[in-house]
């Protein structure tokens, strides 16, 4: 059983999301304004937030930042009826780990639901640490350093670097990302894929922008059509000593 909030001011869409995870087994908070997500967020931690973005009290993009900030673990999906790529983007980058567009089917949600909770179970019970040049996640205890220093990064962005650093110098697929990271049951676009990559390599870029002497930052490598490699990269080599 999962915690999950509802953040949906319909009351006919919040009902039947409710009554659908409630059957399915979960322990569902349903609260129908910013105000009222806020207090729970900050009263006990939860598994997901379903979130919907056209609340009437408050931006749902920003609400969606506070969330994050708040419950950086917690898997953060959104429910929208804005269908256009670039407030799907925008949602994303707001701290988002995936989004509905209404109208859905009960099934399609519970599918989403499932695959993500499922994923977050798994990565919970790693026990593995992964190292390219000076970056090294720690997956047992979910913190990434960058030649010893700490990256912070959002639930969804650590996944995807680990799976990068785990198969480092190997291409893997779209496909094979979305599958292994967002779960085998994912119905959206892989959009989300592109925008959580790019979240990634700037915040490599910015952690290492702060550190001097430059550390070695392993390349996300795009490949058109196929979908993306970590770059290998190898410790370097000391420069011989002149002989006295």
């Amino acid at each position: 059983m999962a915690a999950i909030m509802l953040v949906e001011d319909d009351f006919t869409i919040g009902g039947l999301v409710m009554s659908t995870l409630r059957g399915d087994g979960h322990d569902v908070a349903w609260v129908r304004s910013g105000a009222d997500a806020r207090r729970v967020a900050a009263r006990r931690p939860v598994d997901m937030v379903l979130l919907d973005l056209g609340l009437p009290d408050v931006d749902g993009l920003d609400l969606c930042r506070e969330l994050r900030r708040a419950q950086s673990e917690t898997v953060l999906v959104m429910l929208t009826a804005r269908r256009e790529e670039m407030d799907v983007i925008m949602g994303l980058e707001s701290g988002a780990d995936d989004y509905l567009t209404k109208p859905f089917g009960v099934d399609e949600l519970l599918a989403r639901v499932r695959a993500h909770l499922r994923r977050a179970s798994q990565t919970g019970d790693q026990a593995s640490s992964y190292s390219c040049g000076d970056l090294t996640v720690d997956v047992s205890v979910r913190r990434c350093f960058l030649a010893g220093k700490e990256v912070v990064l959002r639930s969804k962005e650590f996944d995807l670097l680990s799976r990068l650093v785990s198969s480092a110098g190997h291409a893997l697929s779209r496909e094979t990302l979305m599958s292994d990271v967002w779960g085998a049951n994912w119905f959206g676009s892989t959009k989300t894929l592109d925008v959580h990559v790019a979240a990634v390599r700037r915040r490599l870029s910015q952690a290492a922008s702060l550190q001097s002497p430059p550390p070695q930052v392993p390349e996300i490598a795009t490949l058109r059509g196929f979908g993306y490699r970590m770059e290998l990269l190898r410790p370097e080599r000391e420069t011989p000593r002149p002989r006295t």
